[in-house]
């Protein structure tokens, strides 16, 4: 029996054990406002936005993930997913403009049974498939009920004009300063009981992933997309997508 044969079994066995169903899903809607059509935009090599996440998540299927769903309400959608990842429809009240994200994870919840879920957003496309992998598996182990990645912050932080935290007149180094962390949008992971408490994508004390800057970019309008596009060409260049 060859080593990835003997792999996916062991792999299997140890899922097995774990009976844990694992789902992930994409939200997409095809109606922009601040960025029309930026779900499907293509970067410089013609790769559309949603591919890049959605390739990863299909790519954790061989270990990790049961299914992966693109969450939409326009079929149109299904010509951009690569293989691997369902088209699930969704209603079109979600796509209306005052809805929260809230509302359209719940319905999600409602729709897919499962034992663990993952969101992502197409539009933060570039968290490592290896930091999406350890959040999965620090839920699935049970390190925590709920997981995301995010960006470690030590620096001085104002607000209402005033020093926030830190001492004006003895400024510490950055590097003794408390951290505070930014959320990636992807990857957030959760339990169905984490989120039947919380009816949010992650719970009190979940388990953090650091990311560097490059994988929190985060794509809400043209000129988020063009520093996107220059991040993708670079990591790209480097063999890191």
């Amino acid at each position: 029996m060859s080593g990835e044969i003997l792999r996916l079994v062991s792999v299997t066995a140890e899922r097995g054990n774990i009976k844990m169903k694992t789902v992930a899903f994409v939200p997409i809607k095809m109606n922009n406002e601040r960025l029309p059509g930026k779900n499907t935009k293509c970067f410089s090599d013609g790769t559309p936005l949603v591919r890049v996440i959605t390739e990863k998540l299909a790519a954790l299927k061989v270990d990790c993930i049961d299914e992966v769903y693109c969450y939409c309400s326009n079929p149109a959608i299904k010509e951009y997913l690569p293989d691997g990842v369902e088209f699930l429809e969704r209603p079109t009240f979600l796509d209306d403009k005052f809805c929260k994200g809230r509302a359209i994870y719940e319905e999600f919840v409602k729709t897919v049974e499962a034992d663990v879920y993952i969101l992502c957003h197409a539009t933060a496309p570039f968290t490592s498939v290896e930091h999406i992998r350890e959040c999965i598996e620090a839920v699935q182990q049970g390190k925590a009920s709920s997981a995301f990645a995010g960006q470690k912050h030590q620096t001085f932080f104002w607000k209402d004009g005033k020093p926030f935290n830190f001492d004006l007149s003895n400024p510490p180094r950055t590097q003794d300063m408390e951290a505070y962390y930014t959320e990636n949008p992807s990857p957030y992971v959760f339990t169905k009981e984490c989120f039947a408490e919380t009816h949010a994508r992650c719970g009190l004390n979940p388990y953090i992933v650091e990311c560097d800057a490059a994988e929190c970019v985060d794509i809400d309008n043209a000129d988020d997309f063009e520093l996107a596009d220059a991040v993708y060409t670079f990591l790209k260049s480097k063999g890191k997508l």
